[in-house]
């Protein structure tokens, strides 16, 4: 299981790094799903450890898996949706304001208007 989570780990460091190191707006968004991919995959890995047979209504189930973690990912997934069309949304708008997506730019030429 530690591959697993090394993995994980790698994919939320390169989400991290998409929002360090652009100053692209749309990347920095990317980088943010990226980011929610690795934490759902991370809570999918360990409620998966968390029994084996499904919640059936059957007496001879004993070791029955968890579904909360599922269905918190469910959620996580729909919001996550959510956030990133509000985000590029507020990109666009940006975008229509400044004529750039950098973000040094948009600063610039926001600062320039006030």
């Amino acid at each position: 299981m530690m591959i697993e989570r090394t993995l994980i780990f790698m994919i939320f460091l390169v989400g991290f790094w998409a929002i360090i190191a652009n100053k692209h707006i749309i990347k920095k968004i990317f980088g943010l799903n990226i980011i929610n991919a690795a934490v759902v995959l991370l809570f999918i890995l360990e409620g998966s450890r968390i029994g084996t047979q499904a919640p059936l209504l059957d007496m001879q189930v004993t070791n029955i898996v968890d579904p909360i973690p599922q269905a918190l990912m469910l959620t996580a997934i729909v919001i996550s949706v959510c956030v990133s069309a509000l985000a590029l949304a507020l990109s666009v708008r940006l975008f229509k304001a400044t004529g750039s997506f950098d973000i040094d730019v948009i600063q610039e030429r926001l600062s320039h208007e006030q």
